[in-house]
């Protein structure tokens, strides 16, 4: 199998690349495979994810300045949340990869009336609060759970397990 591979890469590197990391010695064709799969993971899964967590499936504006801002908006606190979460892990065991990032969004929520609210000392103690409960909420493992690869596949597999087609949003 991986010499198989190997000559594969060889023939793709006389060719035009599906990538920027030529050197064979440094980049092996395993190497490139992890890396793929993390792109995967990174990109297509997380990106998913993203969007269904801070609920951007459906963008509401019409013009394109607009929705560029929309977009903005979304990042903005998206970057607002992990940098809470970057926050919560440096007086904590635990690392930011361990963290819900659904429940630091639902912790801000929760709290983000009397941050806003209150004066710098009451601001300071909830900010605090904050953080300590973003802290003690990881991930649920879930080694039975899969991501599936398309919405198809997702369609097809609650269809064939329930018996009816349901309408999924990826």
């Amino acid at each position: 199998m991986k010499s198989e591979l190997n000559a594969e890469a060889s023939e793709l590197s006389g060719s035009s690349s599906v990538t920027t990391l030529v050197d064979a010695k440094l980049y092996t064709v395993e190497k490139l495979t992890l890396l793929y799969g993390l792109r995967w993971s990174a990109a297509e899964v997380n990106l998913r994810y993203l969007k269904t967590t801070l609920k951007m499936e459906m963008l509401t504006a019409k013009a394109p300045a607009m929705v560029r801002k929309e977009i903005w908006t979304h990042l903005l606190a998206y970057t607002l949340l992990r940098t809470i979460m970057w926050q919560a892990v440096s007086s904590s065991e635990n690392t930011v990869f361990q963290l819900s990032f659904q429940s630091t969004r639902q912790q801000f929520n929760l709290l983000l009336t009397l941050l806003a609210t209150t004066g710098k000392r009451q601001q300071r103690q909830w900010h605090q609060l904050l953080l300590e409960q973003v802290a003690t909420n990881l991930l649920t493992i879930r080694p039975e759970r899969s991501e599936q690869a398309s919405f198809e596949t997702q369609t097809e597999t609650v269809s064939s397990n329930a018996g009816t087609s349901l309408c999924l949003e990826s």
